[in-house]
């Protein structure tokens, strides 16, 4: 883990990269060279380390083997770890000693030669072997996500790979890094492929069917193995949109709130979540008044906790926003914890039911969306602490028995009873949101898939409403689905959405 350092030193280090990339960026496009510029880049992460990795990649990476290392290209063993001297091309002084690789293009990450400088993490040498390789001509620092970029274009990797790497530099958990990984791999970009080769196929029969139906070249029923192929694919994409979003939701978080009345242990509930006093816990009603949010992992999967102002009518304009931002917040939100001070609770059994029904009613979200989000819930019973032993018994049997009620878990946040039990719930809920990123057809994971899908779709539903009117359109339908897919993956028009995925790359990767 490299560890962030504030100093001068580091600062005189990100001035020179800058100062050298905003030097050599006048003149690296005036000449229509962007393309044939080498880059370079520390790739290991910024901050004091044992190890740092310095990668290089162009046409200019064998000048910067031979210059810096006094290695030739061609007499050096590709993709193997050799322990050379690391010398300032220019003084000849020596910078420090370490190993050094050599990746001859296109057996590359980015598909061009490479060099890697695996040196000492101190600043002193980072900012030396930096500087020594931006005096070297055709050189240049490298932008944000550029290493990945030329990978890009190089065929290396798809868009939907490329976004599978990102995910997988910024996952924070397990559930995120299997994610990553498999789109990664390609499995999401190879589902899309297949799709587009079935469409192309779809796409030559209608045109040929066009071009030499009247010629009597086309075989009887071609259009209707068409219609029929068109109709599975149509069916296959809208399956796969109605993945309820659980690769988004890994990718980004699960919005948990935490919401309920004034006083029942909100946000006690919370710093037992996260495990630090993350929110000011007072018997004064009314304490939390704005959201507060903290990220927490619940057995791998991302979680954004947002703990919420009690809900009841005030006088108080501050308060009375924060109420507002909790009911928002409650409609939005992915699950719902929702808290009752169990002290309230009825002492009949039989009431128990009646009265939590009642009370999630005020607190949930209430016309078409109601169903959801009850299925969305998980009832919070606190403060079992100051219950009786057979009060507590007599709630927990009329939960147990209670028909038409969410999950419901009895609990003190005060003693950590029962805590076990509504941990356990609480994982089940999140893993049903998020799903198995491992089992299955990969998931979608982001937004921008989603919108591309949604237009394929659309597309082919104009294949089969201009079928018996406009062939020509009909076919246009097919093509535009095709396009959709394309934009995917980076197969068609990938130029203006390069620049936002990029852009979220470090810049050494």
């Amino acid at each position: 883990m490299f560890q962030f350092i504030s100093g001068s030193l580091w600062r005189r280090t990100s001035f020179i990269v800058k100062g050298l990339r905003g030097k050599q960026a006048k003149n690296r496009c005036s000449s229509g060279l962007c393309d044939a510029d080498t880059i370079f880049a520390l790739s290991s992460g910024h901050g004091r380390c044992g190890v740092a990795v310095v990668r290089v990649s162009g046409p200019a990476s064998g000048l910067v083997l031979s210059s810096l290392a006094g290695q030739t290209h061609s007499r050096t063993a590709p993709r193997t770890a050799r322990l050379c001297n690391i010398i300032n091309p220019r003084s000849q002084e020596l910078l420090d000693r370490g190993l050094v690789l050599w990746f001859p293009g296109p057996r590359s990450f980015t598909g061009e030669d490479s060099v890697e400088f695996h040196i000492h993490g101190g600043l002193a040498v980072i900012s030396g072997v930096l500087q020594a390789l931006g005096s070297l001509p055709g050189v240049r620092p490298a932008e944000a996500g550029e290493f990945t970029r030329r990978a890009f274009h190089a065929g290396k990797l798809d868009l939907t790979e490329v976004e599978g790497l990102g995910d997988l530099i910024h996952a924070e958990t397990e559930a995120q890094r299997r994610q990553a990984l498999r789109q990664m791999a390609g499995d999401l970009g190879r589902l899309y492929l297949d799709w587009s080769q079935r469409l192309i196929r779809c796409l030559a029969h209608v045109e040929a069917y066009i071009d030499f139906s009247e010629d009597e070249l086309i075989e009887d029923g071609v259009l209707n193995q068409v219609d029929s192929a068109v109709s599975k694919l149509q069916t296959e994409v809208e399956r796969h949109l109605r993945d309820g979003r659980r690769g988004e939701r890994l990718r980004s978080g699960v919005q948990v709130v935490i919401a309920g009345n004034t006083n029942a242990g909100k946000s006690s509930l919370l710093n037992v979540l996260c495990q630090r006093p993350a929110a000011i816990v007072s018997p004064v009603a009314g304490t939390t008044r704005d959201v507060v949010e903290t990220h927490v992992d619940i057995s791998g999967f991302p979680v954004l906790l947002s703990d919420t102002a009690g809900l009841r009518d005030t006088l108080d304009s501050v308060e009375r926003e924060g109420v507002r931002r909790a009911r928002e917040r409650v409609e939005q939100a992915d699950l719902t914890l929702a808290v009752l001070d169990a002290v309230h609770l009825p002492r009949t059994p039989g009431g128990v039911p009646d009265f939590l029904l009642a009370h999630l009613g005020a607190l949930l979200p209430g016309g078409e969306g109601r169903e959801e989000a009850w299925r969305r819930s998980l009832l919070v019973l606190n403060k079992s602490d100051l219950l009786t032993a057979e009060h507590a018994a007599e709630v927990q049997s009329a939960l147990d028995g209670a028909q038409g009620l969410p999950p419901s878990c009895l609990l003190s946040c005060q003693t950590g009873q029962g805590l076990d039990g509504f941990m356990e719930a609480l994982e089940k809920q999140v893993k049903t949101l998020c799903g198995d990123p491992l089992s299955g057809a990969p998931s979608l994971t982001q937004a921008r898939h989603r919108a591309h899908l949604q237009q394929c779709v659309e597309a082919l539903a104009q294949y089969h409403h201009y079928r018996d009117l406009d062939l020509a359109l009909a076919a246009e339908g097919v093509r535009l689905a095709l396009t959709s897919l394309g934009r995917i993956t980076g197969k068609v028009g990938a130029e203006e959405i390069l620049d936002v995925i990029f852009r979220d790359f470090c810049i050494g990767k």
